[in-house]
């Protein structure tokens, strides 16, 4: 038949050939990602210096809110909030001396969002605080929150935000009440979709006219193509359309925005920094933190953004010549992979070549 047929031959030569080089190709690509060096599930606060060693004097309380909302619409989508926002923000305000509440809308326990593959130590020391987990199983319904007790309130991000937070008039009152007081306000991700409909007391909208940074359109049309069907708004339009000047940052990378007391950020990998500048805004030097290894990621990858791929080693060579300074190579690879997603092969072997020549300076293949 083969005989016969010589086209029929040849492409079926062809195509085993591309399957086995796929296959190869990920295999080599899967040995890229290093395993874990440590099992960090059961991190414990009392594991992490930043936690355990002395806590500066009471300065006061920070509400953070997370969303009721399970589902997104009428989608049913499973939704809740992102752990890892919740988590990150609520350290970096304890370990500068301030006591966080949890609230929501609707109080109680509500849903939590734990993607494993960007799971760290201190989003398992949250998991393993008893503290912490009381506070998020028995969130502060927001009708009982008194605004006048806090010094800040952040707004943790997760696509249920998107549902209960722009209409919720509690939220509103309170964020009007501590930002015409000169307390801070703080949202991540999905976070800054509390803001959208407040007013001061003049009538104009929060926003108008402010710096603002949230969960960008790309970010969100990448992963839920159909997320103008299911969301009642996509996220940058309506901060924008409420006159907020919208700041992009680079797609999954640090992005902030800080306009006086007004303190708004991109997307997770932004909940660091922003939580640290909420700090600063209320007055207090951020407390001394090791960066982890996820935010040397970023650097490498904001870094390759910027400047190409030769700066981007460069700067990754000099992390690992500083031994405290381990690379999350994962999240390069992760880049690579939504490189793929949006049609841009170039980017996609760059950020595969970013990989494996961070693997080659770990495992002294390069010298």
């Amino acid at each position: 038949m083969l005989k016969r047929h010589p086209i029929l031959k040849w492409t079926l030569l062809l195509l085993t050939s591309l399957i086995v080089v796929l296959f190869f190709f990920g295999w080599w690509f899967m040995s890229l990602i290093p395993p874990a060096d440590t099992d960090v599930t059961a991190s414990r606060v009392t594991d992490i210096p930043y936690l355990s060693v002395p806590i500066p004097p009471f300065r006061g309380k920070i509400l953070a809110v997370v969303t009721s909302a399970d589902t997104m619409g009428a989608s049913g989508k499973a939704t809740g909030y992102e752990l890892t926002e919740l988590a990150r923000a609520y350290y970096v305000f304890q370990a500068n001396g301030f006591e966080v509440d949890v609230a929501s809308p609707m109080g109680g326990k509500p849903a939590v969002i734990i993607d494993d593959e960007d799971m760290g130590a201190y989003d398992f020391a949250f998991l393993n605080d008893s503290i912490a987990q009381y506070k998020t199983g028995h969130t502060i319904p927001l009708e009982k929150v008194i605004a006048a007790d806090y010094e800040a309130v952040f707004f943790a991000g997760g696509k249920g935000a998107m549902f209960d937070f722009p209409e919720n008039k509690h939220i509103q009152s309170i964020v009007q009440k501590l930002y015409e007081t000169d307390k801070v306000i703080g949202a991540v991700c999905h976070g800054p979709a509390a803001l959208v409909n407040v007013r001061l007391d003049n009538g104009r909208p929060l926003l108008e006219n402010k710096m603002v940074s949230g969960f960008t359109n790309e970010e969100e049309l990448l992963l839920i193509p159909e997320a103008k069907t299911i969301f009642p708004f996509l996220l940058q339009d309506k901060l924008m359309a409420q006159g907020g000047r919208f700041e992009k940052g680079t797609m999954y990378l640090e992005q902030i925005s800080h306009d006086k007391n007004l303190v708004t950020g991109q997307n997770p990998w932004s909940t660091w920094k922003l939580a640290e500048t909420m700090v600063k805004q209320m007055g207090y030097t951020p407390k001394y933190r090791e960066i982890t290894a996820e935010e040397n990621a970023v650097r490498i990858l904001e870094t390759y953004e910027k400047h190409g791929s030769q700066k981007a080693k460069e700067l990754m060579a000099e992390m690992y010549k500083a031994k405290n300074k381990p690379i999350a190579r994962i999240l390069i690879a992760k880049h690579s992979v939504m490189a793929v997603m949006k049609g841009e092969p170039g980017r996609f072997f760059a950020l595969v070549g970013l990989t494996s020549h961070a693997k080659q300076i770990a495992t002294g293949q390069n010298r």
